[in-house]
């Protein structure tokens, strides 16, 4: 026996799903005419902006107000520019800049972007205060570890995405930046109390709120005092009482991913996740990446019995459902603008670049670019000063892997340029500095958060703030190696 299909089209007005591959499949743009709010698209989504274009044109043939998602943050989570790098620096460096201003002409360039190919929310701004200096997730990802900064930066990045039409969506309530776990892979926990939490953690959601935005995301972190043993997306302290009764947020609760572990194994997986979350207050249940038909299918499923057998409330669904047609009611009528200035991110780039030490007489160094991971947030896109080098032999290593005499070696009477990200973390990066500094002069980029440590006998530090084609540039201009 089949869903009832008042109740099925229902739970279906509560999903964000995703789709494999460039062109969306019949059964994405059928869901779609059957109620599903929308659909997030990922970097495999997306190959030229032609065909994403393309894409969302065929999704609105399914329901003309469907919602379209991304996680375009510029800096080092890009999706429309994963096969590149981003041409905008990233939160990090404008945090450092400080120019507000700026922060609301860079958003205001990548939502006219996002408008132009018919794309309707962004997942971002990322609004957590980085406050570990070696949290796995956010990093660069933030405007700083200053919470009043931060909130400046943030409301400025919100006003910025919605004044070019495309709804922003601020994240991750209650904070993610006191981690140093990744919620992708476990659940982190943040014990601190809740004054802890408003004078650190929420002031940037305070001042996103002010500022209208139309969506907030949920974190999958525990916070003890507030969510007991539950992560974030499934707690109406945190979602209802807090969110919406403290601060007055009034916008759509998007949820993080439900696909990562912070959320499934807290849930005993995808589908219970989506009633726990719609149970505490979520409007809009993001799926996650690696979806298909059944699995929205066997998520709608588990909402309708949730209201068959008491779980959920009939009118909290259509509580959420009605928010997030009214999130895709504003997206269709607010007007979009012109088309964004491409070199305003490199612009900014290098007003980000901060440099200690003594850069002179580089001459035609050896760059070696170190191997670091890349977190599922922010995938495999490219990054460092290759693409930017003006014919400076570049070579690319395993911290701890790597012979530094081998390295030496090859440098031989040349100076040496370390690039890498977060460097002291990596197994044997500080390591390798000290022992090629012992023997040449060593200038170290440093495209990671920027933590407090420094290099033993470096000739120079860079920092950029971050990893982006832009940052890249920056780096490479700064070093007098661009071509």
């Amino acid at each position: 026996m089949g869903l009832d299909p008042g109740l099925r089209r229902l739970a279906l007005g509560t999903l964000l799903a995703a789709y494999p591959g460039p062109v969306p499949p019949d059964w994405a743009i059928e869901l779609v005419a059957d109620g599903l709010a929308g659909h997030t698209l990922f970097g495999t989504n997306v190959h030229q902006p032609p065909q994403v274009a393309a894409s969302t044109a065929a999704l609105r043939s399914g329901r003309p107000d469907v919602l379209v998602a991304i996680d375009e943050e510029g800096g080092d989570v890009t999706r429309l520019a994963h096969a590149t790098g981003s041409p905008y620096p990233g939160n990090a460096a404008l945090g450092a800049i400080g120019d507000v201003s700026l922060t609301r002409r860079i958003y205001h360039a990548i939502g006219a972007e996002l408008a132009a190919l018919g794309i309707t929310v962004n997942l971002a701004p990322t609004v957590d205060v980085n406050s570990a200096d070696d949290n796995p997730v956010i990093g660069t990802r933030s405007f700083g570890a200053d919470p009043v900064r931060v909130a400046a930066h943030s409301a400025a990045a919100t006003a910025g995405l919605q004044s070019a039409g495309v709804a922003a969506c601020a994240k991750h309530f209650p904070g993610h930046g006191a981690t140093v776990a990744d919620s992708h892979y476990e659940l982190p926990t943040v014990d601190a109390s809740p004054d802890v939490l408003r004078g650190r953690d929420l002031p940037p959601f305070a001042a996103v709120v002010a500022a209208g935005a139309r969506a907030v995301m949920t974190a999958h972190i525990r916070v003890p005092a507030l969510t007991g043993d539950r992560p974030a997306t499934f707690s109406r302290a945190v979602l209802v009482d807090l969110l919406r009764g403290e601060y007055g947020f009034t916008g759509a609760v998007i949820t993080d991913a439900l696909e990562m572990k912070g959320a499934a194994l807290a849930a005993g997986g995808i589908a219970p996740g989506a009633v726990l979350a719609l149970a505490a207050g979520a409007d809009l249940l993001c799926i996650g990446a690696r979806v298909d038909a059944d699995l929205v299918e066997q998520v709608a499923a588990e909402i309708v019995t949730a209201l068959d057998d008491g779980r959920l409330a009939r009118s909290r669904v259509e509580q959420a459902a009605g928010r997030a047609a009214e999130l895709a009611a504003w997206t269709r009528t607010v007007g979009t603008s012109t088309a964004p200035c491409t070199d305003l991110g490199y612009a900014a780039a290098r007003r980000a670049v901060r440099v200690e030490g003594v850069l002179g007489g580089l001459g035609q160094p050896l760059v070696v670019q170190v191997h670091a991971d890349a977190t599922i947030a922010e995938g495999r896109v490219p990054w460092g000063l290759g693409p930017h080098l003006n014919g400076t032999e570049q070579i690319r290593v395993v911290a701890a892997e790597v012979d530094p005499q081998e390295v030496r070696r090859r440098a031989g009477t040349r100076p040496i340029v370390l690039v890498g990200r977060h460097l002291h973390r990596l197994p044997g990066g500080p390591e390798l500095v000290t022992a090629l500094a012992g023997t040449h002069p060593v200038t170290v980029v440093e495209m990671g958060w920027p933590a407090s440590w420094r290099p033993v006998g470096a000739r120079a530090f860079v920092t950029t703030y971050g990893a982006s084609h832009a940052n890249g540039r920056a780096a490479a201009e700064t070093l007098g190696l661009a071509r």
